[in-house]
């Protein structure tokens, strides 16, 4: 067996980069940064006039991304949640022999840099936690229905590339649990979320009261990076101009915005009242009114019942403050006289009375028929194999039935199932960790806005929004990490210690 670390020992401490850097002839190491030096202005210059400043400095920032993701895996993390919240349709301008985008590259360098943690630094066991065999035999049944999909559909580099983009998305599970082993890194991993999705919502809320002819060039120059043009990048309610506005920023899709925005909230929300808050109160308070001002205004009616989900759930299981504010805020939207628009929006959907409802009835009805026709594996991934029928409906549950089966529905089910079960049997447990307990409620929080939302939406299990999947998938990780650090902290803590004793034995998990 190859020792990894031995091999990076004897490069950097006896081999030629050591011999190099440390040698007596000063000239030749000036000679070899100036040739480098040379040659990187050479390639700055040729990129400068074939691809114009833009490009070359989202070059330099990636490669600047790639050098601080190696020195630390926190920051990897960091680069993929940024491409979440700000970027998330982000592509190379040109091709090595496909096109990645943004979110390819970032998740590539992170599962990277885990990789070569784990060879040549970490003696940590592997840990797959009673989630993971579910994840894992969701993954695997996911792979058994894209084979045989392909039975009645071409194998096409676009279906080869996001169906690993699927893969890659729900393996982010397993590198958030064996990565996320410290309460300090879990605090750390929900602020930068938490930061991040305000920061989106700030660029939603700038661009939505910006004038459309404006916004429509900015996110319109956003092309050469993948970004669709024109005034298609605006949204209406039911696409009529004569309607509400909706709130997009750059994630193209109001609908998709809403679901990253209510996770955010989500996660802030136990912020609020938590005895270790990640932000001081008026920060948490100014962070919680962008991200919630922000998700309103994509008028998302599956994302804003997700959030008002969530925050239910911790309320009724732990913070009882917020049914006075979810009272307060039922009571706003009711009366003012702004919300009365967003208001019949949502009593038309409810009552299925506008067409984006009665489309989205017969999208339901149209998938039940195809998972009747293709009960146990579904169709795959390449489309349907009849003419009468088709893959596209918006409910994260019907679209797993029918490309993976109800063997597929049912794996997924089941973790969901796992870690709403271990949430619930450690809701007590918790209360003797306050370095983790805020954090805990908000990343469980979040999944339960995920799965209620998903009755509506699609977007966390979709070839075409990576992004929200990365999202669900590190986040479900992210739920079960908390979990584990809760546990362990509970098996390293001595039998009769003080309640208080626990965030010390958690620090150092």
């Amino acid at each position: 067996m190859i020792q990894w670390r031995s091999v990076v020992h004897d490069a950097f401490e006896t081999g030629p980069f050591r011999r190099l850097l440390f040698t007596r002839r000063r000239w030749a190491l000036w000679s070899v940064a100036v040739l480098l030096m040379g040659a990187a202005g050479l390639a700055g210059g040729q990129l400068l006039a074939e691809m114009g400043v833009i490009v070359v400095a989202a070059l330099v920032a990636g490669l600047v991304a790639v050098v601080l993701m190696v020195r630390d895996i926190e920051m990897a993390y960091v680069a993929v949640v940024v491409v979440v919240a700000l970027f998330p349709h982000g592509a190379l301008p040109f091709k090595i022999g496909f096109t990645p985008t943004f979110l390819d590259l970032a998740l590539i360098g992170l599962y990277g840099v885990w990789v070569l943690t784990r060879l040549v630094g970490d003696d940590e066991p592997f840990v797959s936690t009673s989630v993971g065999g579910p994840v894992l035999a969701f993954a695997l049944l996911a792979v058994v229905a894209f084979v045989a999909g392909l039975s009645h559909g071409a194998l096409t580099s676009y279906l080869i590339r996001h169906f690993a983009e699927i893969l890659m998305s729900i393996g982010l599970f397993f590198v958030v649990v064996n990565s996320v082993r410290a309460a300090e890194r879990l605090r750390r991993l929900v602020r930068w979320l938490v930061l991040f999705t305000a920061a989106a919502a700030a660029v939603g809320l700038v661009l939505y009261f910006l004038p459309e002819d404006f916004v429509i060039r900015a996110l319109s120059a956003l092309a050469r990076f993948g970004y669709p043009t024109g005034p298609g990048v605006i949204w209406h309610i039911r696409d009529d101009p004569t309607l509400m506005k909706r709130a997009t920023g750059t994630s193209v899709q109001p609908n998709v915005l809403g679901s990253l925005l209510s996770f955010g909230l989500a996660m802030l929300a136990p912020q609020l009242v938590a005895k270790r808050p990640i932000f001081p109160r008026v920060v948490t308070m100014a962070l919680g009114g962008l991200i919630g001002a922000c998700l309103v205004l994509t008028v998302s009616r599956s994302a804003m019942f997700g959030a008002a989900m969530a925050v239910t759930v911790i309320a009724a299981m732990r913070y009882r403050k917020f049914l006075v504010l979810l009272a307060l805020a039922a009571a706003v939207v009711l009366v003012a006289p702004w919300t009365q628009e967003m208001l019949n929006h949502f009593v038309e959907g409810f009552r299925g009375e506008d067409l984006s409802t009665k489309m989205r009835f017969g999208e339901y009805k149209d998938t039940l028929t195809l998972i009747r026709r293709y009960p146990f594996l579904g169709v795959g991934f390449s489309g349907a194999p009849d003419i009468d029928i088709y893959v596209a409906v918006a409910s994260l549950y019907l679209i797993i039935a029918a490309q993976m089966g109800i063997a597929g529905l049912l794996a997924f089910l089941v973790i969901i199932a796992v870690v709403l079960v271990r949430f619930w049997q450690n809701r007590h447990v918790v209360r003797r960790h306050p370095e983790i307990e805020s954090l805990w409620y908000g990343v469980h929080a979040a999944i339960v806005g995920g799965v209620v939302s998903g009755v509506f939406d699609h977007y966390f299990f979709s070839l075409e929004f990576h992004h929200s999947v990365v999202l669900f998938w590190l986040v479900v990780g992210l739920a079960t990490a908390a979990t584990e650090l809760v546990l362990q902290a509970e098996a390293a803590q001595p039998s009769g210690s003080a309640a208080g004793d626990g965030a010390d034995t958690l620090r150092g998990v």
